[in-house]
């Protein structure tokens, strides 16, 4: 009887443990319980920190001809700043209001053709709707269209007017962080004078 007790008892030892080497190894797993840690949101870059942006730039004019009374005018390569705020309405959509101010000179040549020299200023006001499409995380394409109010001064030929019209953009960002975004654009307008269409070069800070 005492016997098939040690049996039992020695059955019990060999099913719960291994003896591999002299090292003793537990057949039982020790189930170590792990803490859930839930994913973290990331934001993508591309994507702002709110709804609201402003944008600084410079600009280059590229000049223009055009008429004034019976007389050419011929717009030269210029310069200038521009800055824009915009509010983004969702799926890509925003709305915008840019002004710009920028200088260049204008020859002006009569029907003779007598040629009088100025320097021109001009400040444009924009409202447009801007769509961007994201090609990537960090780069995004965007187009804008709208209505622009031109107003033109050169003071040595005599010429103060004020013009406006359909205007549309086409550009470039690239997100560097949440909040900072640079890009380049190329503005254009069916409003005739030496001004012409534009350049711009900038600095988005999403808020």
């Amino acid at each position: 009887m005492n016997r098939k007790i040690l049996l039992v008892v020695a059955s019990c030892a060999l099913a719960s443990q291994v003896y591999a080497g002299g090292n003793t190894v537990s057949l039982v797993e020790t189930v170590v319980p792990v803490p859930y840690v839930a994913e973290s949101h990331v934001e993508e870059a591309h994507h702002p920190a709110s709804k609201y942006y402003v944008v600084v730039k410079g600009m280059t004019v590229l000049g223009a001809d055009s008429t004034h009374g019976h007389d050419t005018l011929e717009g030269d390569q210029g310069y200038g700043v521009g800055i824009d705020v915009g509010y983004r309405i969702g799926n890509g959509f925003a709305v915008e209001y840019d002004f710009s101010y920028s200088t260049n000179t204008v020859i002006e040549t009569d029907l003779e053709g007598t040629s009088h020299e100025g320097d021109a200023s001009y400040s444009t006001q924009a409202l447009f709707l801007v769509y961007t499409h994201h090609l990537t995380d960090t780069v995004g394409l965007f187009v804008k269209a709208g209505y622009e109010y031109e107003t033109e001064v050169i003071d040595d030929l005599g010429i103060d007017s004020d013009a406006d019209g359909f205007a549309y953009a086409l550009g470039l960002e690239y997100a560097m962080n949440t909040h900072y975004t640079m890009l380049v654009e190329y503005e254009s307008a069916d409003i005739e004078g030496p001004r012409g269409d534009a350049v711009f070069v900038g600095m988005m800070y999403n808020f």
